[in-house]
């Protein structure tokens, strides 16, 4: 049987086609990738999908991951104007089953297929009870801030939703003090959220905060980041840019993204400490990959376990890495082969 999946986002739309392994994991038939921006409207991107590879639906299951809120079975898609339902795709194609996630929480279900070849572990230590050890939790910055908890036993996998990427941002320092400061003064906000600092736009933030407290009126970045401000997607490109820069041996850049990356690691170890999910902490989302070598290094670790009295607690959490970047897809076909019952 063959099902299908989606990652739907306010930048790009994944569509895959999958069959069933022999060990009842997703094997990837056809894949193929649309930029958001070209479409007006998510349908119109699925029905190019389908005639191009003449799919008919009567005979798939599916499941959409979309980048935004579900509610009563319909979403707005983050950043689009794009309206996705169940009753709409149900009246528009014949699927056999389909569901609608968000893209976050779909994550969990992808959790007990992953491949070697599909993350690294960090620390992989099984110090809990039985039962403890299937609470499972996904973090991801990227575009935005995402956690996802699950239980995943041997019968089932249950979502518990969180909306943690939220919390309130806790600086630890007088330096992320004062940028904590400085970004509530920028946004006219009474409040700063982990989200605002730990995604690829607080990277940014990061960055024009550095450029205004410094003197280099001529830095490579300082023109860019200052027509970012009434840009958007030139907003988008700096988070790649910045950390390309800083791989140049842009001193200030090196700052902002040691900065970021040693905040995003000690608000890991503040989950892992609020989850207790000794079935494990996956780390995933744009930056997981492109920081590899950070998150293996000790510096990690220390940022991470550095819990006061708990850290004893924290250090016995595995860490793994997931380093597909097509992992969202992945999960949703994980869950459409779920919905499959022969």
């Amino acid at each position: 049987m063959n099902f299908l999946a989606c990652d739907l986002g306010g930048t790009k739309v994944l569509l895959g086609l999958y069959e069933t392994n022999k060990d009842n994991s997703p094997k990837l038939l056809i894949k193929q990738k649309y930029n958001s921006s070209e479409w007006n409207s998510f349908y119109e991107i699925l029905d190019n999908f389908l005639n191009c590879h003449n799919l008919e639906t009567s005979s798939l299951f599916a499941c959409f991951a979309i980048a935004g809120a579900i509610k009563n079975d319909s979403a707005k898609i983050t950043n689009l104007s794009w309206n996705i339902s169940v009753a709409e795709l149900k009246k528009k194609y014949n699927f056999i089953k389909l569901e609608i996630k968000n893209d976050f929480a779909v994550q969990i279900y992808g959790i007990p297929h992953l491949k070697k070849n599909q993350f690294k572990t960090i620390n992989n230590n099984n110090y809990c009870s039985k039962n403890d050890k299937y609470f499972h939790t996904i973090v991801g910055a990227g575009t935005g801030l995402g956690i996802s908890r699950g239980i995943i036993s041997q019968t089932c996998i249950e979502i518990l939703p969180s909306e943690g990427g939220h919390i309130e941002f806790s600086p630890r320092s007088q330096e992320e003090w004062g940028f904590k400061e400085w970004l509530k003064n920028y946004l006219k906000i009474k409040r700063v959220s982990s989200e605002r600092v730990l995604s690829g736009e607080g990277l940014y933030f990061l960055a024009k905060w550095k450029l205004e407290q410094s003197n280099l009126i001529k830095h490579p970045l300082m023109k860019t980041i200052s027509e970012a401000s009434k840009n958007i997607e030139l907003r988008k490109k700096l988070p790649s840019l910045i950390c390309e820069t800083a791989n140049l041996k842009d001193d200030l850049m090196k700052e902002v993204v040691k900065l970021w990356l040693n905040s995003y690691a000690s608000f890991l170890g503040d989950v892992a400490l609020h989850e207790l999910c000794y079935g494990g902490l996956w780390i995933s989302g744009g930056t997981a990959p492109k920081h590899l070598q950070y998150f293996l290094s000790d510096t990690f670790m220390k940022h991470f376990l550095n819990k006061g009295r708990l850290n004893n607690i924290v250090k016995n959490i595995p860490i793994r890495i997931i380093i597909d970047e097509q992992y969202g897809m992945y999960s949703a076909a994980c869950r459409a082969n779920m919905l499959y019952q022969p």
